[in-house]
């Protein structure tokens, strides 16, 4: 079990660890999601409570809209009132989600985050979360929307180096839109995410709403983390991505 007010750098390994391994006899880059998002949400506890120091947390990645499941892909025609989305389109995608709300247990639960396209630069830039996210780990937003993988491959270290999203102050930022109906409600303390870019150019992001105070020494001692996990998402980059389109 994992203090995220004082994580370690034995914690660290051992989180790491684990997170790589889960992708071991898995099928699809969707059940690795699960894994991960299941073994953050119940290993991260509240030393108080004995409880999941986590809210809520979510694996995301982009996926081109023409590639999504159809279920999906009615979901962000949906999320925009539309009725078509270019099939080149990157959309952000919940890959698995684990949390306090049973419904926020299941994709067809979370409504609103199943499928989020991101039309463009200036769409993404009035998206306040996902558009500091980017700017934290270093990137640019059109560099999200269109990649270019050998560019990508060459500067690997360097961009895994600095794939941390940190937020220690939930309450009140403007980076966390939802204050009256989640941060206040569910005692959202901070947000910590991390991801990367995998060998696609897809971006993947792993998004912690914690019930407990992040300091920024934990947030660093994540991107070991960020790195390990990518090792198991990059398994399934471009071969079996869900579990229903294998």
């Amino acid at each position: 079990m994992y203090n995220l007010i004082n994580f370690t750098q034995e914690d660290m390994y051992r989180c790491a660890i684990d997170l790589r391994s889960t992708y071991a006899d898995a099928d699809n880059m969707e059940e690795v999601a699960e894994r991960i998002v299941r073994y953050l949400y119940n290993n991260c506890v509240d030393p108080q409570t004995g409880e999941s120091a986590c809210a809520l947390v979510r694996l995301f990645k982009t996926h081109p809209y023409k590639n999504l499941p159809i279920e999906l892909q009615i979901a962000a025609l949906d999320l925009l009132k539309v009725d078509s989305i270019a099939d080149e389109t990157k959309c952000l995608t919940l890959m698995a989600t684990a949390g306090d709300e049973p419904h926020w247990n299941t994709r067809d639960g979370s409504s609103g985050h199943k499928a989020i396209p991101l039309l463009s630069v200036d769409f993404v830039s009035k998206i306040p979360m996902i558009s500091r996210l980017i700017q934290q780990f270093g990137l640019e937003i059109d560099t999200v929307l269109e990649p270019i993988p050998d560019l990508l491959i060459h500067s690997e270290r360097k961009i895994h180096s600095t794939f941390i999203f940190h937020v220690p102050t939930a309450l009140g930022s403007q980076y966390i839109p939802a204050q009256k109906d989640f941060v206040v409600p569910y005692q959202v303390k901070s947000v910590l995410g991390f991801g990367g870019l995998l060998p696609s150019g897809n971006l993947f992001v792993i998004i912690m709403f914690t019930k407990t105070w992040v300091p920024q020494e934990t947030a660093t001692l994540f991107k070991w983390v960020s790195t390990y996990t990518w090792l198991a998402l990059t398994a399934f980059d471009g071969k079996a991505v869900f579990a229903n389109l294998m």
